[in-house]
């Protein structure tokens, strides 16, 4: 069962509603008891970055999750905002991230200005390395929404690149640990594919 953090941020239902047509088990919950009974967490997130890592590290079951992501090493995946927070920090604001990956968020700086920021729409994605979260996936097409992007300090780190204008970085992982900047939950079967793999891992 995957448990959908809910601190006050993201696209919950639409995610809750990805699972279910892919017959993945998941809850959408801020109940420690149920996060630690879980197998895996979906951290969603929209909005500026020290607002969402404030509001997941004031939740009540933040050290709670902390214990069983990274000492029990079970799964998550971060969305969008969801996995900037997973760096160390953001150019977009002042606090700490929470720096499982080692790795900074940076905004957009683009030579050609004929590109708009945020970067929207559907964009292809090319992995990197080898990982069952990209499994039966032959055209990688999902939904982008972002100003920002991550920079891994190591290249492991890295599975998927984007280009917009640039090559950037568009899914990060470590060990128990992954990342998407773009929207599974608005990439219809695409994201609906990534969503299953996650629920197998």
């Amino acid at each position: 069962m995957i448990a959908i953090l809910d601190y006050g941020i993201g696209n919950l239902k639409s995610i809750y509603n990805m699972f279910k047509k892919v017959g993945v088990e998941s809850i959408i919950t801020s109940d420690i008891e149920t996060i630690i009974k879980a197998d895996k967490y979906l951290l969603p997130g929209v909005g500026s970055f020290d607002y969402g890592i404030n509001s997941l590290k004031n939740a009540l079951f933040f050290e709670t999750l902390e214990k069983e992501v990274l000492e029990n090493k079970k799964p998550i995946l971060g969305i969008c905002l969801g996995m900037q927070l997973l760096t160390n920090s953001s150019e977009e604001g002042k606090e700490k991230g929470l720096g499982w990956i080692d790795a900074s968020t940076i905004k957009f700086d683009l030579e050609d200005k004929s590109l708009s920021i945020p970067h929207m729409g559907w964009n292809k994605t090319n992995p990197s390395n080898t990982n069952d979260i990209f499994k039966n996936l032959e055209d990688n097409r999902f939904y982008f929404v972002h100003s920002y992007h991550v920079i891994c300090n190591n290249e492991k780190n890295i599975l998927a690149r984007a280009n917009y204008g640039q090559i950037f970085t568009c899914s990060i992982y470590k060990d128990n640990i992954y990342g998407v900047q773009f929207h599974p939950e608005k990439s219809h079967k695409f994201g609906m594919q990534l969503l299953k793999n996650f629920g197998e891992i």
